[in-house]
């Protein structure tokens, strides 16, 4: 049975670096690396939990191609248990290109492929039944699903008392908020980027940003920000919103592809071992400050002990709030 079933899009990245310009015509620059990785808010996140010696189940979509192949090989030899993958015939594996700049910035060109597809009938709810966490990766990105399916897919987790995480990618669009607003209430960590969440809810304040989504019903916000850590909030017994902040480890800045999948495995982890809340974001901001030191979404983490240690022993990034 998996600890963790990992639900959502699943994609083929390709990653360049570094990236100075895209060449005029048909002229050629050299690159120092060139990788092919699994990544995507629910793939990425299920190598990183296998990684952290985690039992993790992978439920998603990919096409019945050479990509998908590779996906599937991939997430194997890391140990992820695969049985939920669909495929899904005449369409493509979702793919993205990613020139990486030499700060570390990933500007992206993607193809939604075989992640369009997934629909609630894909979803194994027996599974998700039998695990300990639900991540619920993805949304804006599986027309299929988001919107009431997610809300009805989260909604069974609750019923069968089983936590659940959720991430997304946030694109510019009119209804960002009508598409995740049934699920808000029964998520218990609500993982986006705090900009992601700032598009979302058209506020900027990182305080009111929290209460916008408490008041929506998500049982905590854990805000990822990049070089300034991650903001953990929830309502304390007596209704008053509690808020701590937790710092980003110093590291060397490769590649930012994949560290809020690191991050979000990270917290998973600790959530799983029963550590207090503010230990479980330290070990998600550990797991992205090793993935933001290579190339691609599984970059750096080698194991459990290996990201307690870095946890341990590196130094952290100021904050400036």
């Amino acid at each position: 049975m998996a600890e963790v079933v990992s639900l959502g899009i699943h994609i083929l990245d390709v990653l360049g670096r570094p990236v100075m310009r895209i060449p005029p015509g048909q002229d050629v620059d050299l690159l120092e690396d060139i990788r092919l990785t699994v990544a995507g808010t629910a793939a990425g996140m299920s190598v990183d939990l296998a990684k952290l010696g985690t039992n993790v189940l992978a439920m998603g979509p990919i096409g019945d191609d050479a990509a998908g192949n590779f996906i599937l090989d991939t997430m194997r030899r890391y140990g992820v248990d695969t049985s939920g993958i669909v495929r899904k015939p005449r369409v493509q594996t979702s793919a993205t290109m990613l020139p990486i700049r030499p700060n570390g910035e990933r500007p992206a060109l993607h193809v939604l492929g075989a992640n369009a597809e997934l629909g609630e009938d894909d979803i194994d709810f027996a599974a998700i039944a039998a695990a300990r966490h639900l991540h619920l990766g993805g949304t804006y990105l599986m027309p299929k699903l988001d919107g009431t399916p997610t809300a009805r897919i989260l909604e069974f987790a609750r019923s069968q008392g089983i936590p659940t995480t959720l991430d997304l990618i946030a694109i510019e669009r009119p209804d960002l908020l009508d598409v995740i607003a049934p699920a808000l209430p029964f998520v218990d960590y609500f993982m986006p980027g705090l900009d992601e969440a700032r598009m979302i809810c058209g506020l900027q304040d990182r305080h009111d940003v929290i209460r916008f989504f408490l008041d929506r019903g998500v049982g905590a916000t854990v805000f990822k920000m990049g070089a300034e850590g991650s903001s953990i909030a929830w309502r304390g017994d007596d209704g008053e919103i509690e808020d701590i902040r937790v710092p980003a480890f110093r590291a060397e800045v490769v590649d930012s592809t994949g560290c809020g999948d690191a991050s979000c495995a990270g917290f998973i982890v600790g959530l799983l071992r029963g550590w207090e809340i503010v230990e479980c974001a330290r070990l998600g901001a550990a797991a992205a400050g090793l993935v933001i030191s290579g190339l691609g979404s599984d970059a750096g983490i080698v194991d459990f002990d290996q990201t307690m240690g870095f946890m341990h022993g590196a130094e952290t990034l100021p904050m400036t709030e």
